[in-house]
């Protein structure tokens, strides 16, 4: 699935190269996969099997194996009209909260692909944000869940020690990856020539 998926992303960067919202994306992306595979099943917020936990995965893909795919959609503001439609994106900004939410989708993949026979995990995610992708100039809370271009992500991931109680509401426990992972941004769009105007995703394999 990893070469279909990244031909299928690198088709519907042509045909939607900007989203409403991250469900925009997943529904999006589902229906080039149904397309593109028409006996292929395609399931979205699937609850996987064999987990204690309650898990619900974006994308659940049964074909030749089965694929389970996380998406992410993080947006700073951007008004701009594409192919005659017109998209008001909000300024998300809390990228460490958002950094930590893939990674621990990631976390999740890997739990899933360890406890199901013959199943592929799959992390996306796509933004405007460049500091999403761009190394960090100052030290950070979050440091150790960045995602920037080139960083090798493994082991146990967990907030600074200055973190707040608030920053790591619902978000506490340590991320604990069984992976390796060298991080390469892909370019996905470009809308517009302003600021925030050029997409790029992170596709990770697990």
């Amino acid at each position: 699935m990893n070469g279909n998926l990244l031909g299928i992303i690198d088709r519907l960067s042509s045909l939607r190269p900007i989203f409403n919202m991250e469900k925009d994306f997943q529904l999006a992306l589902g229906w080039e996969i149904q397309k593109k595979f028409p006996d292929w099943s395609v399931r979205f917020e699937h609850k996987p099997t064999n987990l204690k936990d309650r898990i619900f995965v974006d994308l659940w893909i049964k074909g030749d194996q089965t694929s389970a795919i996380e998406l992410k959609y993080k947006t700073r503001k951007l008004d701009v009209n594409v192919k005659g439609e017109s998209f008001n994106l909000l300024d998300q900004a809390a990228q460490d909260l958002g950094r930590y939410d893939f990674l621990k989708d990631v976390e999740r993949l890997e739990n899933i692909v360890s406890t199901h026979n013959n199943v592929k995990g799959y992390a996306v995610i796509l933004t405007n944000d460049s500091a999403y992708w761009k190394s960090p100039t100052t030290e950070t809370v979050d440091a150790e869940f960045r995602i920037h271009e080139g960083r090798i992500l493994n082991g146990e991931l967990a907030w600074g020690t200055e973190a707040g109680a608030g920053t790591m509401r619902k978000r506490e426990k340590p991320i604990k990856l069984t992976g390796t992972y060298k991080l390469s941004w892909k370019d996905y769009s470009q809308v517009s020539s302003t600021s925030y105007g050029k997409f790029r995703y992170l596709f990770l394999e697990i």
